[in-house]
């Protein structure tokens, strides 16, 4: 099986992550297995923040009414595999659409988004994976 080095990198934080929990005498979810409670979940976020709000179409527009729906296009089913950068693409497409023509404010950009947002809906698989991760960690 062929593993990419950014995700061995992946592996070898997570596995860095796992052993400061049990050091710290914390219970990890992967530590925890289906007997105990975790304490802590371990996830690591890989792609940029971008790809969450690209997950979120309707949150996108409703922030930024003049941008066109992406949601039917190919290239944005699946926000996390974005070539070239999810902060970048975003970028271009709020540009094209008349916002942000001087550089992308990456805090006014959250601000402005996150409001709209509906967690369920998103498509972005790291999303969907930090936000199960979180309803496991508080139920």
């Amino acid at each position: 099986m062929l593993v990419d080095r950014d995700e061995e990198d992946c592996k070898r934080l997570k596995a860095r992550l796992e052993k400061i929990c049990h050091t710290a005498g914390l219970i990890s979810k992967t530590a925890a297995g289906t007997e105990q409670s975790a304490q802590v979940i371990n996830r690591i976020v890989v792609e940029e923040l971008e790809a969450w709000f690209l997950g979120d179409v309707t949150a996108l527009r409703h922030a930024y009414p003049r941008l066109p729906d992406i949601s039917q296009k190919a290239a944005f089913r699946n926000p996390d595999r974005i070539r070239g950068g999810t902060w970048e693409t975003l970028e271009r497409l709020l540009q094209k659409a008349g916002y942000y023509k001087g550089g992308l404010p990456k805090i006014e950009l959250a601000k402005t988004i996150t409001p709209h947002m509906a967690p369920a809906c998103n498509t972005s698989e790291s999303f969907q994976t930090f936000r199960k991760a979180l309803l496991e960690l508080v139920v």
